[in-house]
């Protein structure tokens, strides 16, 4: 049984492609609205590390929120994963995590990889 966790946004398009793929594979993963339940710092912090990226690329920045905040003049990591915490628009997605490894989903061939593995 695989141990699959998608954070969701039911709104967007990308997101929801990605929890048709799990759905057609038969995979029953477990689906974190993370507008609705805000993933933790620490959460962030380990999804980074699982990523293998920075901060600011799992961020949004076009969001207006990301303008509001002046997060393009921001260079602390730790800042910016604050305002992810704080601001769980920020966030990227969809995000799938399966078995210690993670992938973005755009394009959705990266979820199709991580879940080949």
């Amino acid at each position: 049984m695989q141990n699959v966790k998608i954070w969701h946004n039911p709104r967007c398009s990308k997101s929801r492609s990605a929890a048709t793929l799990l759905e057609e594979k038969g995979i029953n993963a477990e689906v974190v609205k993370y507008l609705d339940t805000p993933p933790s710092r620490e959460e962030i912090v380990a999804v980074l590390k699982m990523l293998g990226i920075s901060a600011r690329e799992l961020m949004r920045t076009k969001e207006e929120i990301y303008k509001t905040l002046d997060l393009k003049n921001e260079n602390d990591e730790e800042k910016l994963i604050d305002a992810m915490a704080e601001n769980p628009k920020l966030i990227e997605r969809p995000i799938v995590i399966k078995d210690g490894k993670a992938a973005i989903g755009r394009p959705i061939e990266n979820i199709i990889s991580l879940l080949d593995a």
